[in-house]
């Protein structure tokens, strides 16, 4: 006797809205990737750093990249390393703690960021952006925040 798939109607709402999430995570990432890698050499990990030095006015604790980021503070070590090897970000010494480190993005760094994220932007548009209107956007948001909110929850 031929399995049955369970269709979408059948599946209880809260397993849905956290299938689709995975999917929309996994699926939108690796297209972002694969244009990133392809049109400027970028990972899409490299990218995150480099997004979140390009929204801070002043250098970046590397502690603090690591807690802000979704990835591991080795692998933002590893990816600062890369990055500082291609020119494109600075690390100093911290003037507020000896034992820290802070992250900068290069002028050449500010200028790859533009250049990648208005590549990200156009490869996310057919596939999200240009779907969703003000009001999917804002309860996307709104959703992001209360799981962020509660990230540590046991």
């Amino acid at each position: 006797m031929a399995k049955k798939k369970l269709t979408q109607a059948e599946m209880p709402v809260a397993d849905h809205a956290f299938y689709g999430l995975v999917w929309a995570g996994t699926v939108l990432t690796e297209r972002v990737d694969r244009a990133l890698t392809k049109a400027h050499d970028l990972p899409v990990s490299w990218f995150e750093v480099m997004l979140w030095l390009a929204s801070s006015p002043d250098p970046v604790p590397a502690s603090v990249l690591g807690n802000s980021t979704m990835l591991s503070r080795s692998q933002v070590s590893r990816v600062v390393d890369a990055l500082q090897g291609r020119g494109l970000v600075t690390r100093t010494p911290s003037p507020r703690d000896a034992r820290s480190i802070e992250v900068a993005l290069t002028p050449e760094g500010h200028q790859l960021f533009e250049e990648a994220d208005a590549t990200r932007r156009a490869c996310l548009a057919p596939v999200f952006t240009d779907l969703l209107d003000d009001t999917d956007l804002a309860a996307l948001s709104t959703v992001w925040h209360k799981l962020k909110a509660n990230k540590d929850a046991q």
